[in-house]
């Protein structure tokens, strides 16, 4: 059966993405093994990701979002990003002040208003939210925003054509266009990582643990027991684009 473009490209970019191990090897129907894994397979139909973040713990230290940026090959300059923090300050009157300085990359120093007059400040990291209904994929019209069968939105610059709808639909801001592949970038959870039994690089430089990852199930692992333990909230829930990145303790000025 002859394959379309669409389909191929896709296969490419996937195995593009888990080729970290050299002469790793596709195996039909998606499922993956590698030289450096003989005993392990990948097998995407078996899993469901997501992330969990413990707004409580987060400090904006920022070695997530560099961590991020030098795993992933993310633009240097500092209004490109995979990953951010955003400082809220909630002050005794008025509406809550946010500012991220470049992206929280070097952390927070500067006071934003007097300390007096603080009720409380708190970060939030921010990510692409890996949308069960994502208005991305609905609007990309060469198909290179796709999902994964394990949940993760993709993609793939190398069908890319630069329209940037998929930016414009996305209701998080968590889409840049890429100035070196002249392609829409996001995050992805670090893919060639999760699919070799890693966690992503933002999770794994946390030093509060304020990031958890892994299966939407029943079964144990770390975000499902981060779900079962914690009063889970999701950014802009009226959407109805069910986000697969969880918070706990998120404070309703959040937006």
């Amino acid at each position: 059966m002859k394959q379309d473009k669409s389909t191929q490209t896709r296969r490419d970019f996937i195995k593009t993405c888990l080729q970290i191990i050299p002469a790793a090897t596709i195996i039909p129907f998606g499922v993956v093994r590698s030289q450096g894994m003989k005993d392990q397979v990948y097998d995407p139909t078996q899993h469901n990701y997501g992330m969990g973040i413990d707004i409580d713990k987060c400090i904006g230290c920022g070695r997530c979002v560099q961590a991020c940026k030098t795993e992933n090959n993310v633009p240097s300059e500092p209004f490109y990003f995979r990953t951010w923090i955003e400082r809220y300050t909630i002050p005794e009157e008025g509406d809550a002040f946010v500012d991220s300085p470049d992206g929280g990359m070097h952390g927070f120093d500067k006071k934003t208003v007097e300390e007096t007059d603080i009720l409380r400040t708190f970060f939030v990291p921010k990510l692409c939210n890996h949308c069960e209904n994502p208005p991305c994929v609905q609007v990309c019209p060469v198909g290179a925003t796709f999902m994964s069968r394990d949940g993760v939105v993709l993609m793939d610059p190398e069908y890319c054509i630069g329209c940037r709808y998929c930016i414009q639909a996305c209701p998080y801001g968590a889409r840049f266009m890429n100035p070196y592949t002249k392609a829409t970038d996001k995050c992805n959870f670090c893919y060639h990582r999760i699919t070799r039994g890693l966690s992503p690089a933002c999770v794994e430089v946390c030093p509060t643990q304020a990031r958890i990852f892994g299966e939407i199930s029943s079964k144990p692992n770390p975000l499902s027991r981060f779900r079962r333990a914690n009063q889970i909230f999701v950014l802009k829930p009226a959407l109805n684009t069910e986000p697969k990145v969880f918070y706990a303790n998120l404070d309703g000025e959040v937006r």
